[in-house]
């Protein structure tokens, strides 16, 4: 019979862990998944410890106690934010990171969860179909954290046998969460926006293309990448993930057919130079063959079910 991990997600207040928190529950069980933030929740949500991350002690103690087998790290400042506080950005990125990958090395978690993103490509990495193995030259301290990230992972596997895997997350849609400061939170903030009757103000430009996920596909990735078996995971610096790629006039196109009278401006800000680093499309073929990864929305069904998941909270009816 095969034993149920005990899991601890650290970051699980939010958007990613939220949802990665209640998926984990439903597969595992309630109690064998704790959550871990700095941030307490409102209401209880089941097992929740309050503990910062870059405190490495308190959380090797919190591991010891609970039993923990499997750790998520999402704790992190995203891209948007990370440009506001660099040095507060690069202290809480790799300092939490390099906290939990020493106590991998010390045996107090067999195996190890951590998100990069498409951010560790830059300007010189090509825009289309970007492949696993490429130019990285990330130009945001998010993106430098995330790849400096990569090369700790990888060397934690290679020097002392860590078992750390990790995806490179595009942007990330869906309902429960609000946007946390990240580029890509134009494409969740617009379907809020459609369904409050306001108009949008976009901060990207209309025809920036970028590579996205709805939040469902990137859990289940998740949750596949750490319950493959170990021999499969060829790649211990960070996973290339594809979903789908719009704009921000695409998705408004697709929100339209559902609401016609929904409005959209567009001020472009400090982000459309961000966004512009980034690539247009992204070649998975990597996850696709190690791990049978396989994305499940498309625009047109990830628009659908935004609307229907949203509605219930604005008491609005969808119309087809």
């Amino acid at each position: 019979m095969q034993v149920s991990p005990k899991i601890l997600v650290i970051g699980s207040r939010g958007q990613i862990g939220q949802n990665l928190v209640e998926s984990l529950r439903e597969r595992f069980g309630y109690d064998q998944v704790i959550g871990c933030d700095l941030r307490k929740p409102a209401a209880e949500v089941g097992p929740f410890y309050q503990v910062d991350v870059l405190d490495k002690d308190a959380l090797k103690r919190l591991i010891e106690e609970q039993g923990i087998t499997e750790l998520y790290h999402l704790a992190a400042i995203l891209s948007a934010k990370g440009e506001e506080n660099p040095q507060l950005a690069w202290e809480v990125n790799m300092k939490g990171l390099l906290n939990v990958l020493e106590l991998g090395r010390e045996g107090v978690v067999e195996k190890i969860f951590w998100p990069s993103s498409i951010a560790v490509f830059g300007p010189n990495s090509p825009q289309e179909m970007t492949p696993q193995h490429t130019i990285t030259d990330p130009t945001t301290i998010y993106g430098i954290s995330k790849l400096a990230g990569e090369r700790w992972c990888t060397y934690y596997w290679e020097k002392y046998g860590v078992d750390v895997r990790s995806i490179r997350y595009p942007g990330l849609i869906g309902p429960k969460g609000l946007p946390g400061g990240g580029t890509t939170d134009y494409a969740v903030d617009i379907y809020h926006k459609a369904l409050t009757s306001a108009p949008f103000e976009c901060f990207l430009e209309k025809d920036t293309r970028l590579p996205m996920m709805y939040m469902d596909d990137a859990i289940r990735a998740t949750i596949d990448i750490m319950q493959a078996p170990k021999e499969n995971i060829r790649i211990r610096s960070s996973y290339n993930l594809a979903g789908m790629s719009f704009s921000p006039e695409e998705v408004f196109e697709s929100i339209r057919k559902h609401h016609p009278s929904f409005q959209i401006n567009y001020s472009p800000d400090y982000r459309q130079a961000i966004a512009e680093s980034w690539p247009a499309s992204i070649d998975d073929k990597y996850a696709n063959k190690d791990w049978g990864w396989k994305a499940a929305y498309d625009l047109p069904k990830m628009t659908e079910t935004m609307l229907r998941e949203l509605s219930h909270h604005y008491s609005i009816k969808i119309t087809n």
